[in-house]
């Protein structure tokens, strides 16, 4: 039986990927510096910090890692504050969960004040009960701890929930935890969609199709 859900917040419930796309080169270009034309995969799998680490390191940025992180953050703020909107059917699915008596938190590698602005915006957040941070937790998502601590918080067992996630790396992170996967498409995220598509025990091009194979997870 399900119990309890894990929710990605960027390319899940968030139609927010798009900045991320180019988020870093952006950063870099402001300094001047001309990024690699690999830079996006370099860091899609990256926790914040992580990448401004790779950056200062990687073009030998005379910022600290902090002052990247700052820069970064400052870009990011308006954006998630005004613009972000809920990807179609985020809403209904949360509702349709919250219906079925499932407990639902977020875990996300973007900043906290920035994710809960939007998802208020966007009439989401009452849906959750808790948001967990990479940063926060000190580990990224090749790591299940933030996964467990969910599951922790909600009192449910990997296996009985659900872990929604459009990064192939972070799907493989919380199958192999003993969650049950669920691929997100998204038009501006993970590439591999065919690695999403066989990670995933359910593959979802549109979150409206959710209700319509949840009878078969149980």
């Amino acid at each position: 039986m399900i119990r309890g859900a894990v929710f990605d917040l960027d390319g899940v419930l968030l139609d927010s990927m798009a900045i991320w796309n180019d988020l870093g080169a952006r950063y870099l270009q402001n300094q001047g510096i001309q990024p690699e034309p690999d830079l996006r995969e370099m860091l899609f799998s990256m926790s914040m910090e992580q990448g401004a680490e790779y950056m200062k390191q990687q073009y030998h940025l005379k910022q600290s890692v902090e002052e990247v992180l700052a820069g970064i953050q400052e870009m990011l703020q308006d954006y998630y504050f005004y613009e972000v909107k809920a990807k179609d059917g985020a809403r209904e699915l949360l509702a349709f969960l919250q219906e079925k008596g499932i407990k639902m938190t977020a875990a996300t590698s973007s900043p906290r004040e920035h994710v809960t602005r939007a998802l208020r915006r966007n009439g989401l957040l009452e849906f959750l009960q808790k948001i967990d941070t990479t940063s926060e937790v000190g580990e990224s998502k090749h790591s299940p701890l933030i996964y467990r601590l969910a599951a922790e918080y909600m009192g449910t067992r990997p296996e009985e929930t659900l872990v929604f996630e459009d990064s192939l790396y972070a799907l493989q992170t919380a199958k192999q935890a003993g969650f049950r996967a669920i691929g997100v498409y998204d038009g501006n995220g993970e590439t591999n969609q065919a690695g999403v598509k066989e990670t995933g025990e359910v593959y979802l091009k549109d979150l409206a199709e959710f209700p319509g194979v949840f009878e078969k997870l149980k």
